[in-house]
């Protein structure tokens, strides 16, 4: 009987570790993730204490995107499961007047034509603590893209975060104009 013991639970973990990997979705992924991204134009903030004057002693704050990154499952009819993560990097300038602000941005599902299927907003907090720079990553667990049949790959769809500018900002952006991070006078 003791020689019988080893072997029954041999079989008994075996049997459990078949039934653990028959919880997980072995498919293969249907095709390739969606392409994620920063367009140029949204991907960086500046913040003036006056718009009218876009010197370096009158930004108040400063953001970057620096980098977006993406894991998608999907398989069969599934719908494409995205999870997404976006790394921010703030600056607050001589013309501050807080140690904290808070930045809006947007994440857009789109077509590869451009057409924009969903946007939703967001806002993410930077915390100075008296220093001039701060970070921050912000994860999304799921963004759900609905496919009509097998034949939808990832490819067919965009990505795309970025922050909600005024017009001004998003004018000083087209423009070229540029003030890094930890800019020095």
């Amino acid at each position: 009987m003791r020689k019988l013991l080893p072997l029954i639970a041999v079989v008994l973990i075996v049997g459990c570790q078949s039934k653990v990997a028959e919880a997980f979705d072995t498919r293969q992924n249907a095709g390739p993730c969606p392409p994620v991204g920063s367009l140029y134009d949204v991907s960086r903030y500046v913040q003036f204490a006056d718009p009218s004057d876009e010197t370096y002693n009158k930004i108040a704050y400063t953001a970057e995107i620096t980098d977006v990154r993406s894991f998608c499952r999907y398989a069969g009819k599934d719908p494409l499961d995205v999870q997404l993560e976006v790394d921010f990097a703030f600056g607050k300038g001589p013309a501050a007047d807080q140690d904290g602000h808070t930045y809006p941005y947007f994440v857009a599902v789109t077509r590869r034509n451009g057409k924009v299927l969903a946007k939703e907003y967001y806002n993410v907090d930077a915390d100075f603590n008296g220093k001039k720079l701060d970070g921050k990553t912000e994860s999304f667990s799921k963004i759900l893209i609905p496919r009509l049949d097998e034949s939808i790959a990832g490819t067919n769809f965009e990505i795309v975060v970025g922050f909600d500018l005024s017009a001004d900002q998003l004018e000083f952006n087209r423009a070229g104009k540029r003030f890094l991070l930890n800019a020095e006078k």
